[in-house]
């Protein structure tokens, strides 16, 4: 009798576990809008393990530990790995066009319209997003762990702090809420519908022989 099979987590948590094994880089390079999303996708048996750059063959070997897939090269299609980089702006040609700030999952420019903008290196995640946006390309990338790639150029503490800043900038681009009725409209209108109601039954009771008005 063979034995029984270790029960598979949940879609959810699966997904969550292979999230947290993500680089969080948000470079969309896997081909999914962000991290989270190619997780779910992975979970889903939608995507394949080997299609996240940042991560490396590293980042791979977590995938198919958590899933139960063989490991796999990592897929050319989707970039190779390499070294961490972090952008930097030309001084001297940035027009103040905000359109690298908008680009940017994490947060990691700083700027306002017609003023020179400025990259924040401790936060930039070096997901290249910024680049296609500049229309006078003055941006750059600079490797900063040469000799290093994938996680090895990259630390989970720095993974998480990109969770986090994406998670913010997600939620500062989200529509606000629709805002609740104040507390005395609600009230007036309680009071509007209980004064129709009695209304109502007054009249009915004029119309029912014998009836007595409430």
């Amino acid at each position: 009798m063979s034995e029984p099979s270790t029960p598979k987590p949940a879609l959810a948590g699966l997904a969550f576990l292979i999230d947290q094994a993500l680089p969080q880089t948000q470079c969309t390079r896997c081909g999914y809008p962000d991290c989270a999303g190619y997780a779910q996708a992975i979970a889903a048996g939608e995507a394949a393990i080997n299609q996240c750059p940042p991560g490396g063959q590293e980042g791979v070997r977590r995938l198919a530990a958590l899933t139960g897939q063989p490991e796999q090269p990592l897929n050319p299609k989707f970039g190779i790995e390499g070294p961490l980089t972090v952008a930097r702006i030309d001084e001297n040609w940035c027009i103040g066009c905000t359109l690298c700030i908008k680009a940017c999952p994490v947060d990691a420019i700083l700027g306002a319209n017609k003023y020179m903008h400025t990259v924040m290196a401790a936060h930039c995640t070096g997901c290249e997003l910024c680049l296609p946006a500049c229309p006078v390309d003055c941006i750059q990338l600079e490797v900063v762990t040469p000799g290093a790639s994938g996680w090895q150029a990259w630390s989970e503490t720095q993974a998480a702090q990109a969770r986090q800043r994406y998670a913010r900038h997600q939620a500062r681009l989200a529509p606000p809420p629709a805002p609740a009725a104040p507390i005395e409209a609600a009230q007036h209108e309680n009071a509007k519908a209980a004064a129709i109601a009695s209304a109502l039954a007054k009249a009915r009771a004029r119309r029912t022989p014998g009836g007595e008005p409430v």
